[in-house]
């Protein structure tokens, strides 16, 4: 099979869960005056560090353990609600600055898409996203805010951030090592929460994109914005990746579940063995026993 049919497969499976529970219309672009002046931001600031230090100093050190009374209410079950990319055009065109090495990687995943040739070493075989591509993944989210720490959680393999807001600091680099979602501390800003993320894995940040390196840092601050939406401002620092900071926002929409029927579950590629896949000799994607043929593909077409 074609790694251009097991994408559709995948890309059906994205749209029921990103599309057909979502509630409200799409939302609107970030203005490009806006985006400009939140990139800026990050331009200021050396490292990630730096920025996090930055924002919990215009907070006044920020509110750790807060009173839970005054958290924000994000219950209920999220979607992806779009934004920026992780290495595409924002608001306004600007597009990020990349290394030499992670411009001819992208530059080789796009050349293979083109051919039909792609293949996900992550999610393929079953792994989890990882982070920072946990940002744009489309299966459900719950978020679980408490005033020690906040849960965000998505429905693939899983996952749970853990953003710890009691007043710890990272972990020291005698005890640090690096892992799918990295390390993360906050704190609370009013109704923000602010978010400083290390010690993550080197690897793909998606399917034909460059690999992340372990020297990964990035912050996050986060927001409802209305009752059905809530927003994420992040800039990611990677001088393996990137030659200046970039900054991307991400949306979520809340789902509409009035009857309480639709529920988070483990989902998991595994538990299916159509789902089982390999890597061919050409560097696209295959079924393990089981295979499409052009019959397959021209009868799904029709229907």
């Amino acid at each position: 099979m074609k790694a251009t049919t097991f994408a559709a497969v995948m890309a059906c499976a994205a749209l029921v869960s990103a599309g057909v529970f979502a509630q409200g219309p799409a939302q609107p672009q970030q203005p490009a005056a806006e985006w400009q002046r939140l990139h800026d931001v990050g331009l200021k600031h050396k490292t990630a560090a730096d920025l996090f230090q930055s924002l919990k100093q215009a907070a006044r050190g920020g509110q750790v353990n807060p009173p839970y009374s005054q958290l924000p209410d994000w219950s209920g079950l999220w979607t992806s609600g779009g934004g920026g990319s992780l290495f595409g055009a924002a608001p306004g065109g600007v597009r990020p600055k990349l290394t030499p090495a992670a411009a001819a990687a992208l530059k080789t995943g796009q050349d293979l898409a083109a051919q039909g040739i792609e293949y996900d070493e992550n999610l393929s075989e079953c792994g989890p996203p990882g982070y920072p591509r946990w940002l744009v993944i489309p299966f459900l989210r719950e978020f679980i805010v408490r005033p020690e720490q906040t849960w965000l959680s998505s429905e693939t393999v899983n996952n749970v951030r853990r953003i710890y807001t009691d007043g710890r600091s990272h972990l020291s680099p005698a005890d640090a090592f690096p892992v799918y979602y990295g390390d993360s501390i906050g704190f609370w800003d009013g109704q923000k929460l602010v978010i400083h993320t290390n010690s993550l894995m080197e690897r793909s940040m998606g399917r034909g994109q460059p690999t992340q390196s372990e020297q990964m840092e990035t912050v996050e601050v986060w927001e409802k914005v209305d009752a059905a939406a809530i927003k994420a401002d992040v800039w990611i620092y990677d001088p393996a990746i990137f030659t200046e900071p970039w900054y991307l926002q991400r949306r979520y929409r809340k789902v509409d579940n009035p009857d309480k029927l639709l529920r988070m579950n483990y989902w998991h590629c595994g538990e299916n063995p159509n789902n089982d896949v390999h890597k061919t000799p050409e560097g696209g994607t295959q079924y393990t026993n089981f295979t499409f043929t052009p019959a397959d593909d021209a009868k799904e077409q029709s229907k």
